[in-house]
């Protein structure tokens, strides 16, 4: 005797009863089979799930012609395969075919929500199955978005047309950001409405349920969303919209709580645009900690209404797409502040020395990764001289950011005092050491003397600077290496080298010569020859423009060629000629001052600024005076004529003279005042041998 066992089969709500068994019953017809039940030994009707064309007849789903019996359970062998006469889901994206599924009524009720189908209305067809497939697919199209446009755009194009013809999306203005508690009332902004396209695409998903083309005065009421509904709409504490949104989950349109919050989030011209009955769910989007919006599902009268598995389908699609804007506004703000801090720890504009012009870029990483350690700066100092520096934290994070902010910060205060470029790397290193053990950058410092055209730099551990000179040729220069910035206990070196008048001073991190596609030696090597080509294109008598020598040399990346973000300073030396330079020594006696009148008037004849000599007079007499009261060495005096007229006394004082207002009874005070008010600029510098007080004047 065969053995056998006995297994319960239970029928889902799309499967189709068994012809001559009432529908009505709890489970339907079921087959005994004495023997296994494959899909070969099926036959077409059954295999297809066509209804037999004899009414109150069972055809046999085996090869046995025993007779169908009702019953909760059939029994089959042992070593029977499994069950396979249940009807297959519909693959995704083809909707289903008429007589594949089993009608979900039941006396002319609806089984899920069990209320009245109206008559001549089109049945359901939709399975659990493409349900669960669709909200899948929804929910990965969602959650592909990065920003808040791309998160809104994602929701409208994942439900219209596949589950929606229409969908208002409703935010918060402004959207709360993390933990911040928002203040003043909440306030709703229409961000997006879509409706379904009058050429409808269903591939790649299934619709509710099939409609006829709607014609193109059916389609007047969706298309007209936007100048329908109010784009601002203020949630009124205690109001129905706000309990409504405080409730959370989605309600049908015709719900007692949703007819009373469609107007106040509409408006009363908006209103009309909800079709009747359940046609048109509200789902509020609920973040991480609050309601952040609400989204708002519309369907023709034509075509099925909304059933109650659609509200968790839209639950899920505003959970998935609330949490997506939560996240996008939080990645948002910290992108902000993340440029906002690379923005202020590299300075907004350069300055402009005398007898040099400046040029800079800087380039990310990546646009999703926009801060780094790389850093420029041009630092005036005293005797026109101007500190050109460019360095490299390790790493590109907010951390690598903060720690370039403060070695630059650090740069500038050790320029402020003159130091020697070896000296200010060497105090930039013990600053490196305090912030940390790990803390690694490289750095290469300068200084241009205009005057005496010379440039004096030291390094640590950066690539080398390339000087282009007047004639085309690129030079990478010579200078001792050093050790990275962080190591502790290394001397740096500097070396002084001549900068001719017309040549050009390249400074740049690592990440415009090294990537994956070649080390660092053979990218200054194309660096060096694209500056000389670029050289060509103007001729030996006159370099290339600075601003586009700037941009070549950056278009020599090419696509997939930079891993690391970009610093670029580049110096144009114009120099000051001997000419323009008068220089004297004056002993700290009484009678300074007036010779320091006497020698500017003469210098001031000889270049042709006879008409600056009272103005010129008057404010070097105040300075030198103020110099020689308490300077024990030479006072120096210096004159430089570029395109202003500018003034240098120098002393052995460290102490910086202060602007202040003097008294009626004072006899002195009124030296700096004069200055301040005759003078365009003026200022004080503190060097290591003493301090320097300039001025400058309009040549008119």
């Amino acid at each position: 005797m065969e053995s056998t066992r006995v297994t319960e089969h239970p029928t889902s709500s799309y499967e189709r009863p068994q012809t001559g068994v009432d529908p009505a019953e709890h489970r339907g017809a079921l087959v005994r089979s004495p023997k296994p039940l494959g899909a070969a030994a099926l036959p077409a009707q059954a295999r297809t799930g066509e209804t037999p064309s004899s009414p109150g007849t069972t055809t046999p789903r085996g090869k046995g012609k025993e007779p169908p019996v009702n019953g909760p359970e059939h029994s089959q062998p042992a070593a029977a395969e499994p069950d396979t006469h249940r009807p297959r889901p519909t693959p995704e994206g083809i909707p289903p075919q008429p007589g594949a599924g089993q009608e979900r009524s039941v006396g002319g009720q609806d089984r899920r929500t069990g209320r009245g189908l109206p008559p001549g209305r089109p049945k359901p067809k939709r399975r659990d199955g493409d349900r669960l497939r669709f909200v899948g697919a929804a929910t990965r199209r969602i959650a592909r978005g990065i920003d808040l446009d791309e998160i809104v755009m994602g929701l409208c194009r994942a439900t219209v047309p596949t589950f929606s013809d229409a969908i208002l999306v409703y935010l918060r203005d402004p959207l709360p950001v993390g933990d911040e508690r928002p203040t003043g009332p909440v306030v709703l902004r229409l961000r997006r409405t879509d409706r379904i396209p009058e050429e409808r695409d269903t591939e790649g998903g299934f619709l509710p349920v099939p409609a006829p083309e709607p014609e193109p005065s059916e389609l007047t009421g969706l298309s007209e969303l936007s100048s329908l509904t109010a784009e601002l709409c203020e949630v009124r504490p205690g109001g129905a919209l706000n309990e409504v949104l405080r409730g959370v989950r989605p309600v049908f349109a015709d719900a007692p709580a949703a007819r009373a919050a469609l107007p106040e989030l509409l408006g009363e011209s908006g209103e009309s645009v909800v079709p009747g009955g359940q046609h048109a769910i509200l789902a509020p989007l609920r973040g991480r900690r609050r309601v952040i919006g609400a989204a708002l599902f519309l369907r023709r009268p034509e075509r099925l209404a909304f059933e109650a598995d659609d509200l968790l389908v839209a639950a899920q699609l505003a959970t998935h797409s609330a949490l997506g804007i939560d996240k996008a506004v939080l990645y948002g703000r910290e992108a902000y502040i993340a440029d906002e801090l690379q923005r202020t720890m590299l300075p907004e504009t350069l300055p402009r020395p005398t007898g040099v012009r400046l040029a800079s870029r800087y380039l990310p990483a990546a646009e999703t990764a926009r801060v780094g350690g790389d850093w420029y700066d041009a630092i005036p100092l005293p005797g026109s001289r101007v500190a050109l520096v460019v360095g490299d934290v390790m790493g590109h994070s907010m951390t690598s950011a903060a720690i370039m902010g403060q070695l630059r910060t650090t740069a500038q205060t050790l320029a402020g005092l003159d130091l020697p470029p070896q000296e200010v790397l060497h105090h930039l290193d013990e600053q490196a050491q305090r912030l940390g053990t790990d803390r690694m950058a490289t750095c290469l410092y300068a200084v241009y003397d205009p005057v005496s055209h010379r440039i004096t730099i030291a390094n640590a551990g950066h690539p080398p600077p390339v000087l282009l000179h007047l004639g085309g040729r690129a030079e990478v220069l010579r200078v001792p290496p050093g050790a990275p910035i962080g190591v502790g206990g290394v001397d740096f070196e500097a070396v002084e080298l001549d900068a001719p008048a017309g040549a050009t001073l390249l400074l740049y991190t690592d990440g415009l010569v090294e990537s994956r596609l070649r080390d660092v030696w053979t990218g200054i090597e194309q660096l060096r020859e694209k500056l000389a080509a670029t050289a060509q294109l103007t001729g030996p008598d006159h370099p290339p423009p600075l601003e586009a020598l700037c941009d070549e040399v950056l278009d020599m990346l090419g696509p997939g060629d930079r891993d690391d973000d970009i610093a670029l300073l580049a110096a144009r030396f114009d120099g000051i000629a001997p000419s323009d330079v008068a220089y004297w020594f004056l002993e700290p006696e009484d009678a300074a001052p007036g010779r320091a009148r006497r020698l500017a008037r003469r210098a001031l004849d000889r270049w042709g600024l006879e008409e600056l000599s009272d103005s010129v007079e008057l404010l070097v007499s105040e300075v030198v005076t103020n110099a020689v009261r308490y300077a024990s060495r030479p006072v120096t005096l210096r004159l430089l004529r570029t395109d202003v007229l500018r003034c240098e006394v120098g002393d052995d004082v460290p102490q910086l003279p202060r602007l202040r207002q003097a008294r009626a009874t004072d006899e002195g005070g009124r030296g700096l005042y004069l200055v301040n008010k005759l003078a365009r600029r003026w200022g004080a510098t503190r060097l290591s041998t003493g301090k320097v007080v300039w001025f400058e004047l309009n040549r008119g």
